[in-house]
């Protein structure tokens, strides 16, 4: 059974720990990431981007595949089945295909565009019973195809957003989707600390988790933030264990071709790159 995003979320901000939302474009590793978290019995959050949900025949599919496998898999933590980066139409097609939460990435408009959309979908989400995430300051890197240098929010503008009635809000602070380049500055604690300080309670979303120190993401923690994305690095250990296989040309020997060999290397390597993840972010045993 899914749940909302916002208990869980709750819960780690007050203990101190964040939960892992991990990006899933297929099976295999939506697989990989229940199976982690069964395991380590660790709250887990299945993120979706709008490409990838194309890319898997659309939200209803989508849904439907994640709640069969819950039941298949005996799957017994908290799990909830989240938009990453919404449009406003993204959101409304994930709210009637049964998501448990939704995304609106509001950063690109003008504030005040942002503030009337953020509104209408709190509003649909409170009667559906469903939690939402907002953004302030866009989020450097690629996402889908889109491009963004990245910038620090603003302290007012998150307050202003997170007053809206939304369950937690992912704020700009120099933080980058895929790879970091050599000469990233780093996270602006200064940022995070002055809109933890307007939002109080609000549990913070950290996006572009992926190859941030690690001393960075406790401290991120200890200041608010509960929820921290991560797909990236997901990515990179799936192909360079599949690199490896082919290299190896193990894909040569008997029937390593079978699809369900080929994969099983990359799968694995996904369930060490989010064990890994759970155990930096604390919620380990936190299910």
């Amino acid at each position: 059974m899914l749940v909302t995003a916002k208990e869980m979320l709750e819960k780690a901000r007050d203990g101190k720990y964040a939960v892992g939302a991990f990006n899933i474009n297929n099976l295999e590793w939506t697989k990989s990431i229940l199976l982690t978290a069964e395991e380590l019995r660790s709250p887990v959050i299945l993120g979706v981007s709008e490409g990838a949900g194309k890319y898997m025949t659309g939200f209803k599919t989508v849904t439907a595949m994640v709640k069969a496998m819950i039941e298949e898999l005996k799957i017994t933590v908290p799990v909830a089945l989240h938009l990453d980066h919404g449009t406003y139409e993204g959101c409304l097609k994930c709210i009637e295909a049964g998501f448990s939460s939704i995304m609106f990435d509001g950063s690109h408009y003008p504030i005040e565009e942002n503030v009337e959309k953020t509104k209408e979908l709190v509003a649909i989400c409170r009667e559906k019973g469903m939690s939402i995430e907002a953004e302030v300051g866009s989020i450097g890197g690629e996402e889908d195809g889109v491009v963004g240098m990245g910038e620090c929010a603003d302290p007012d503008e998150c307050k202003r957003i997170a007053d809206l009635g939304i369950d937690m809000l992912a704020a700009g602070i120099g933080n980058i989707h895929g790879k970091y380049p050599a000469n990233w500055q780093g996270l602006s604690f200064e940022t995070l600390a002055a809109i933890q300080e307007k939002v109080g309670k609000m549990p913070l979303v950290l996006h572009g988790g992926t190859g941030i120190p690690e001393d960075m993401i406790k401290k991120a923690i200890s200041l608010g933030v509960a929820k921290i994305n991560v797909n990236t690095e997901c990515q990179l250990s799936f192909a360079a264990a599949t690199r490896e296989y082919i290299e190896a040309g193990k894909d040569q020997q008997g029937k390593g071709y079978d699809p369900r060999k080929l994969l099983a290397p990359g799968a694995e390597a996904i369930k060490q790159t989010v064990k890994e993840k759970m155990e930096m972010f604390g919620s380990v045993g936190k299910a």
